[in-house]
């Protein structure tokens, strides 16, 4: 197997995983949620490396909070 070929085949793998990962965010968002806070929450406790820490609270999902309180925008 060439290296252009096994070049192509990884480009086509990370295609079909993308397309996967947006069509699961897109069917299923409380899933997807759920998954993130999963894999983030062992990473972000204490007693953990900085950069696990930091890899968790960038997988971690956004606070709904602000969301929830109404549609005026005027918490900023």
């Amino acid at each position: 197997m060439g290296a252009g070929l096994l070049a192509q085949y990884a480009l086509i793998a990370l295609a079909v995983l993308a397309s996967a990962g947006f069509i699961a965010q897109r069917q299923f968002p409380t899933g997807m949620r759920r998954l993130r806070i999963a894999c983030a929450v062992p990473l972000v406790r204490e007693g953990r490396a900085r950069w696990m820490q930091r890899i968790g609270r960038t997988l971690a999902p956004p606070s709904t909070s602000a969301r929830t309180c109404g549609s005026c925008d005027g918490c900023d």
